[in-house]
């Protein structure tokens, strides 16, 4: 079932994160020159990123973008090849392309794009990564003014996507662990649907400040139930990369994985299956790439907005599947969509 509250925002995110695809397409065509490398047939992934000089995250972010974009295919042997219309973004093509394009080869977004293509993020970790905890350090996230910021910013999105989650999730009289909760409308949602859970909300205490600020305006809305809804939410701050996390029936990790490098997903995905009770749910809610890793395009646009402003990028459910089954889950094969190119996915613990 999906309960649709609002219109779906795809419309606007689309728009938005095609900014970053454009500079992936202008950075593989003038500074990484992928068309000129595949002009004289396939190339396996590795030798195209050998060629290249890619690393795997940003391989990872631009070639599925490139697919998608129907510039690249994947031939039946697993090769990247250019499509029809991605060979005249070569030189020697007639027509060629490439004079067009590079009217804006040297815009200083396209630029910064190549050096994060080439150093597999911002040269200096500071610049880009902005919310994202780097090695021992503090989390970003610490600061009261930025956490402020960026769960606001997101708590639209978040207000918009949360009633259909919870509409989704299984009904229960038990307990479900926010992850990375941000503003807390997940679970406020959720609990408003299940007047017999409880819910535990995990997140940075600076985020949890603003996330109790957000409760306070849910349980006074009027909608029948919210009022409830405080005594049944524990927040509790912490780091979910190291500290513990509570033992649940269900775990909700929305938004989350998609800010981190393949280890930590594993990382992650290990802590959370750990969490869990026999039997109990981990669900992800995330926009992923096809397992073909060739779109689909609104999610290869994320993949390079997150590319740009975190460590990760935008994963496919056989990707999921491989840190689940390592964390000792089992993956049904489903996927239940939402808005905004979102979907939720499930593992579950025996």
């Amino acid at each position: 079932m999906i309960l649709t509250q609002y219109p779906d925002f795809a419309p606007i995110t689309r728009h938005l994160r095609a900014m970053y695809s454009s500079r992936l397409l202008l950075a593989a065509v003038h500074h990484l020159h992928v068309f000129e490398y595949l002009q004289y047939g396939p190339l396996p992934v590795a030798e195209l990123q050998r060629q290249t000089g890619l690393a795997d995250r940003p391989a990872s972010v631009l070639f599925p973008a490139l697919c998608a974009m129907e510039l690249l295919t994947r031939t039946a042997d697993d090769k990247l090849a250019l499509t029809a219309v991605g060979q005249h973004l070569t030189r020697s093509a007639s027509p060629t392309i490439t004079g067009y394009t590079g009217l804006e080869a040297g815009d200083p977004g396209v630029l910064d794009m190549t050096d994060r293509l080439r150093n597999d993020g911002p040269l200096h970790s500071t610049d880009g990564i902005a919310y994202v905890k780097e090695g021992e350090g503090p989390s970003p996230m610490d600061d009261p003014t930025l956490a402020r910021t960026l769960t606001l910013a997101l708590a639209g999105r978040a207000k918009a996507l949360s009633p259909i989650v919870a509409a989704n999730l299984p009904r229960h009289s038990g307990h479900l662990l926010d992850v990375a909760g941000g503003s807390g409308y997940f679970t406020y949602e959720w609990l408003l649907v299940n007047p017999e859970a409880t819910a535990t909300l995990f997140d940075r205490e600076a985020v949890l400040t603003v996330a109790d600020e957000l409760l306070t305006a849910f349980s006074q809305s009027g909608r029948p139930g919210a009022e409830t809804v405080r005594e049944r939410v524990t927040f509790l701050p912490g780091d979910m990369l190291t500290d513990p996390l509570p033992e649940t029936d269900l775990l909700l990790a929305a938004s989350l994985f998609h800010d981190w490098p393949d280890d930590t997903c594993q990382l992650l995905a290990d802590r959370f299956a750990g969490a869990l009770r026999s039997g109990g749910e981990l669900w992800v809610h995330d926009a992923f790439l096809n397992d073909t890793l060739d779109g689909p395009l609104p999610v290869t646009d994320y993949s390079a907005q997150l590319f740009w402003v975190t460590k990760g990028r935008c994963y496919s459910r056989a990707e999921y599947r491989k840190w689940f089954r390592q964390a000792d889950l089992t993956t049904p094969d489903e996927t239940i969509p939402t808005q905004m190119d979102y979907s939720l996915i499930r593992a579950l613990k025996s």
